[in-house]
C-alpha cells in the first residue's frame, strides 16, 4: 500500500533566502591517493546448532578436512557429516594508513545452504587484497542481525540470519600501500562542481597564499591542487590538517527528490517556481457488479439462475486552482499544494507537470 508520507525541508516564508552554508574542506574533499582498501577471504564458521551446510554442499567438508590435516587429524571428506559448520566469505574494509596490530570489523556471509549463522564462531581466516597479499586475519564470534526460529513449515525468519558481523574481529598484519603527502597536494571533491572548486581555491589562497603568489588552483570541477608553502615544508601533516579546517561556501544545485515507492518528497528551500497556474481535479468511475438469484415460478419447468447486475457510476470533483506569482519559492508551493488537499501521489504528478512545463527551476530526481 502506498504510504502517504510527505516531507518538506523548508523554513518559514517570511524568512530571508538562505545563503550558502560554510562547511569545512574536510567535508567537501578528500586527498588524492588516500583511500580505503577492500579485503576478502574464505573461512569456516563452527558451533552452529544444526543450522550449518548440508551434505549436498561439498566444499565445507573439504575445507574442514584440510584444516584437520594441518592439526594432525586425517579424515576422508566422504566420511564427514557435520551440520554445525558453514562455509562463509569474509569481507572487510582496511582504512588508509592502518598500522599493524589495529583492529577492524569483518562481515561473514554464508556461501552454501546454511540456514542460520547465529551463535557461530569464525575460525582464523586470512584476508587478502586485490594483489593477493594477506593484509589481515579474522577470528571471533559471529553476531547476526536477525534470527530464524521454528522447523519445517512452521518457521519464522527476521532479517538475514545468514550474514553476520564480527566486531573488531580483524587484526591488521600489514599496512596498506598509501601515498605520503607530496609537495603538491591534490584535493578530490566528493561532488564535482565548478563553483565549489573555484570557491575552495579562493578560500585556500586567502588562508595560505596571496593574490600575487597563489598556492591553490582549481584544475577542474573535481580537483583542486595546493602547493605546500615553505613554512610547512617539514610539517606537511599539520598543513593538511590546516587545509581541512578551512571553511568554504559550497554551492548546491536546486533539487527535488521524489520516492514514488514510499511517497516521500524532499524539497530544498532554494527551489524557485516560475509564474504558473495549476488546475487540478479528480474524476473517478466506479463499476459495481452484484449477483441476484432468478427463481422461476413453481411448476414452470425453469431452473434457478444467477443473474449479474452491473451498475456504473461516475463522480468528478471540482477543479482546484492554484496560482503561483512571480518570485514564488518552495514555501509558496508547499502551502499551495497543502491548501488544495493534494496527496503525495498528486504532488508527484504536479511536480512532474511543472518540470515538463519549464516552471520548476530545479532538478527533479526520481528514486
Amino acid at each position: 500500500m502506498f504510504r502517504k508520507l510527505l516531507l518538506f525541508l523548508c523554513a518559514s516564508a517570511a524568512a530571508p533566502m538562505p545563503v550558502p552554508a560554510a562547511v569545512r574542506v574536510k567535508e567537501l574533499a578528500s586527498l588524492e591517493g588516500v583511500r580505503e582498501n577492500q579485503l576478502i577471504g574464505y573461512g569456516l564458521v563452527v558451533g552452529l546448532a544444526g543450522t550449518g551446510d548440508r551434505r549436498q554442499t561439498a566444499f565445507p567438508a573439504q575445507s574442514l578436512t584440510n584444516m584437520l590435516e594441518r592439526m594432525g587429524v586425517t579424515v576422508p571428506p566422504t566420511a564427514i557429516s557435520v551440520k554445525n559448520t558453514a562455509a562463509v566469505m569474509v569481507t572487510a574494509t582496511l582504512p588508509a594508513f592502518s598500522q599493524s596490530g589495529a583492529r577492524i570489523d569483518v562481515t561473514a556471509a554464508s556461501m552454501g545452504d546454511a540456514s542460520n549463522l547465529q551463535g557461530g564462531l569464525l575460525l582464523l581466516t586470512s584476508l587478502r587484497g586485490a594483489n593477493g597479499q594477506v593484509y589481515a586475519v579474522a577470528q571471533g564470534p559471529v553476531v547476526t542481525g536477525g534470527f530464524s526460529a521454528g522447523r519445517g513449515g512452521n518457521s519464522q525468519s527476521v532479517n538475514h540470519p545468514t550474514v553476520g558481523r564480527v566486531a573488531a574481529g580483524g587484526l591488521v598484519e600489514r599496512s596498506p600501500p598509501s601515498v605520503a603527502p607530496p609537495s603538491v597536494i591534490k584535493l578530490q571533491l566528493r561532488r564535482p562542481d565548478f563553483t565549489t572548486a573555484s570557491r575552495m581555491a579562493e578560500a585556500l589562497n586567502k588562508r595560505f597564499g596571496s593574490e600575487r603568489v597563489p598556492v591553490a588552483r582549481a584544475e577542474n570541477p573535481a580537483l583542486v591542487s595546493v602547493t605546500t608553502p615553505e613554512s610547512y615544508t617539514e610539517k606537511r601533516v599539520d598543513f593538511i590538517a590546516a587545509i581541512e579546517a578551512v571553511p568554504v561556501d559550497a554551492d548546491r544545485v536546486a533539487k527535488i527528490v521524489v520516492n514514488e515507492r514510499t511517497g516521500t518528497i524532499v524539497l530544498g528551500r532554494d527551489v524557485r517556481i516560475a509564474p504558473m497556474a495549476v488546475l487540478h481535479g479528480n474524476l473517478s468511475v466506479e463499476i459495481q457488479t452484484t449477483f441476484a438469484v432468478s427463481q422461476p415460478p413453481a411448476l414452470s419447468g425453469g431452473k434457478t439462475a444467477i443473474v449479474p447486475e452491473v451498475a456504473v457510476s461516475a463522480r468528478e470533483e471540482k477543479a482546484r486552482n492554484v496560482v503561483l506569482k512571480e518570485g514564488a519559492t518552495v514555501d509558496d508551493l508547499v502551502k499551495a499544494l497543502v491548501s488544495i488537499g493534494s496527496t503525495p501521489r498528486e504532488v508527484i504528478a504536479i511536480l512532474q507537470s511543472l518540470r515538463a512545463a519549464g516552471a520548476l527551476e530545479a532538478e527533479l530526481e526520481l528514486i
